[in-house]
């Protein structure tokens, strides 16, 4: 797997709303700050930070866009995106979009989600 099939990979695996499918993505140190501030530190609080969301947003639609890597190397990667999402929260329709920095470590010839922070899109 290359950095660029991570992406894929991840977004693939939001998509699915299952963390038994995201879990392998994670790695166990991981820190995620979502767009409106709250700060997951460690695996398993990014994992109830990710079921909550799954819970929240029904069918959800994720999409990760214009990604900008900042360093590429065997070991560690990061990269620079847009992200977009829809799906609906109590029945009704709602979508989102933001910009986000992402931290990969290739670990054992395995790609892992080591930092993510999620925040608004800016003009």
């Amino acid at each position: 797997m290359t950095p660029e099939d991570f992406i894929r990979a991840y977004e693939y695996a939001l998509g699915t709303q299952d963390w038994s499918v995201v879990e392998p993505l994670i790695h166990p140190d991981a820190c995620v700050t979502f767009s409106t501030g709250s700060v997951h530190k460690g695996k398993p609080a990014v994992q109830r930070a990710f079921e909550a969301n799954f819970m929240s947003i029904k069918s959800e639609v994720y999409a990760v866009s214009n990604v900008h890597w900042v360093t590429k190397s065997a070991d560690i990667a990061t990269y620079l995106f847009e992200f977009d999402w829809s799906g609906m929260i109590q029945g009704q329709q709602a979508h989102g979009a933001g910009r986000g920095t992402s931290v990969l470590v290739n670990e054992g010839g395995k790609w892992q989600l080591l930092v993510e922070h999620l925040g608004p899109k800016t003009p």
